[in-house]
Formats: C-alpha cells, structure tokens, sequence
C-alpha cells in the first residue's frame, strides 16, 4: 500500500511534530529543576530524642582491695561419740541429726542388767572381804596385847599381822572391782561430750555395741569455719584477724575472720589453706562449698551505678553527654564491684557526665531529652 504522506504536505506534518517534542522537552527541565528546588527552600526539621535521661558524674570513693577465694564450709571440731562397752544391747536413742546438745545430755542408753548383777556381785564381795579384814584386825590387835604379856611367840604374832594385811589388800581388790562395775554401770548412758550438733547418727534400737563404734558425730558449740584455698603468692598477705566475707550459694553473705594460716602449701595445687572462722548461723552448713573474699586495705576508685554500664560483645560500655542532646557511645575498663556500684578503671574523666539509666537503649550519636534535676 502506497503512503498517503507525500510531497508538501508531508514535510509541513514532519516541522509541526519536531516542534512539539520541542516543547514538551523544554517544560520537563522547567517542572524537574522548580521540583528540584522546593526542598532546598523548606527548613531543616529537628531529630526526636530516642531516650529521656538523667546525667550522673563518676564518684571517688575508698574501696576495700579484696582477694576472692573458693572453699568448703567444715566442723571446726568434730567430736565421734561411741560406746566404751562392747557387745550390750542398745535400747533407747534420745538424739537426732541436727539437734542442739547440751553438755552431759542423755543420747542413748545401752542394756544395763548384766551390768547391774556384775555391780551387785562386787558389793557383795566387798561387804565379805570388810567383815574378814575386820577380823584380822582384832586378832592382830590382841596377839600384839598377848605378846607383851608374854602369852604369844614372836611368830604366832607376825602370822596375826600378816592375816591381817592379807584381808586389807582382798578388801582393796574388792573396792576396785567394785569401783570399775560402777564405772562400767555409768558407761550404759552415752552422753554428749560438749555443746553443739548431732551431725551424724548411726545408733539404732536392738543393736549390739562394737569396739570403735560410731554412734553420733557432734559439731562442736556448732562452730563452723571456711577453710579457703589461698594462692601460694598471696598466702603472704593474709594475716589472723583479717576480715573475710563468705556468700553462700543462694546469696547471702556472712561476716567472718581469719583465725589461722596454714603454714604448709600443696604441693600439686600450690595453694594453702586459710581458716575463717564463722558465726553460728543457718546461712551455712557443713560441707558447703562458698565463694568469699577476704578485705585487705582501702584504696581510692572511680565509681558508677552499674546501671550506668552496658556490656555489649564482651566490652563494657558508657554513654557520655557531647553537647547538648546528644551522647557517645565510650568504651570503659571495669574493676572492682561492691554492692550496687562498678569501679572505672579507664576510659572515663571524673568531670564526664554519662547516662545513669536506660543506656541499653541508646546507640552511638543518639539524641537524648535530658530532665531536670541531673546530677552535674
């Protein structure tokens, strides 16, 4: 098909559109540069604070220099209670673990029936052995009266006076005899040795008594102490009297002193042990393991609320106020802690006012909204 634009008024249509593209190509630069200028014009809009905070300057304080050390919570003394007669029926307990004992308190008794008629017999053998030896001396007595009348011989009197001797030394015997079935009679009451606590029990009722046998273990006064193990390098600086501080495992801490220090070190461990001595108290019990600390002297620190620290990827970080709204991001060495407080050790001047609270939240170059009343 042949086209229909040809001749005069084909070149006439080809000016009339190049020059409306003309145009339009003119207006897009025009609209795009005005759009282009718009924002350049309008102010520049503030950035929101992305925490509201107070401010708080590191405090100088005298801290304690603590040496931290781990061990167990023993009996200072702990006495072995057991029978001091063997093979006699055990037929009453009176105490159990962990009651408080007095001094001569009745914890067992032990059958005292065979005892009893072993006491009797001896008693027996005694009022005998008195009547002989009674005897003996007042036929002693009246051979020696007889001699000097010249009625007796000089040997029919010596045997009056041995007879004599001879009942006295059977009395004696009997009296000992007797005095051991009465020691042997007391010996069926087993009684606590000291003041303290029933540790340990092993007696039961119907059984027989065994030489060496334990039957109770008593905690002396109930005195425990922690026996920490101390580095062979800082044995040296623990002296008797030093205070020490024991936390026990749900936290609670109990006030003690050192009461000795070993003098030898372990030879495979290299540390010695140093004995605390504590107070009476449920916060520990024998056996226990415990971490404490002893405080050895005062020394000066630089020191925040732990609020004001956050720990990220293993640094510890605080947040100080540059300018007016704003803070970075600082990193910071930690030392010692007490209490509720953490001591800077570097990276911070005493005169920086950092974020108390909420650091958490905050990132690095952050704008902040500062309240009144901030410590300066």
């Amino acid at each position: 098909m042949n086209s229909i634009f040809k001749g005069p008024l084909s070149g006439r249509k080809t000016r009339i559109a190049l020059a409306l593209l003309a145009l339009v190509a003119v207006g897009a630069f025009f609209f795009s540069g005005s759009g282009a200028e718009k924002p350049a014009e309008s102010p520049a809009v503030a950035a929101r604070p992305a925490l509201t905070v107070s401010l708080i300057s590191p405090q100088a304080m005298d801290w304690p220099q603590v040496l931290p050390a781990n061990g167990n919570v023993v009996a200072w003394q702990e006495a072995v209670i057991g029978p001091e007669i063997s093979n006699y029926r055990i037929t009453e307990v009176r105490a159990q673990v962990g009651d408080q004992v007095k001094k001569g308190q009745v914890l067992a008794r032990i059958a005292s029936d065979t005892v009893a008629s072993e006491l009797a017999e001896t008693q027996a053998a005694v009022a005998e052995l008195q009547a002989s030896a009674a005897e003996a001396k007042g036929n002693a007595e009246r051979a020696t009266e007889l001699k000097t009348k010249g009625f007796y011989s000089s040997q029919l009197n010596t045997q009056y006076q041995t007879a004599q001797h001879t009942a006295s030394a059977r009395l004696a015997a009997a009296r000992a005899r007797q005095q051991a079935a009465e020691v042997k009679m007391s010996k069926t009451v087993v009684l606590a040795t000291d003041d303290g606590v029933i540790s340990a029990r092993s007696a039961t009722v119907g059984s027989l008594t065994q030489p060496g046998q334990e039957m109770f273990r008593l905690i002396r006064g109930g005195r425990l102490e922690w026996r920490a193990e101390v580095s062979s390098l800082d044995l040296a600086r623990l002296k008797p009297g030093v205070p020490a501080t024991l936390i026990n495992p749900n936290g609670v801490a109990v006030k003690g002193s050192v009461r000795a220090v070993a003098p030898s070190v372990d030879p495979q461990t290299r540390n010695g042990l140093v004995y605390v001595d504590l107070p009476v108290t449920d916060a520990v019990r024998a056996g226990m393991f415990a971490r404490g600390e002893f405080e050895l002297a005062q020394s000066p620190a630089l020191t925040l609320p732990q609020t004001a620290v956050v720990l990220r990827e293993g640094f510890a970080y605080v947040f100080r106020l540059e300018g007016a709204d704003r803070v970075a991001q600082t990193k910071v060495a930690l030392g010692r802690r007490l209490g509720e407080r953490i001591e800077i050790v570097s990276g911070l001047e005493p005169q920086t006012r950092v974020v108390e609270s909420g650091a958490g939240f905050l990132a690095d170059g952050d704008a902040v909204k500062v309240v009144e009343g901030s410590a300066k």
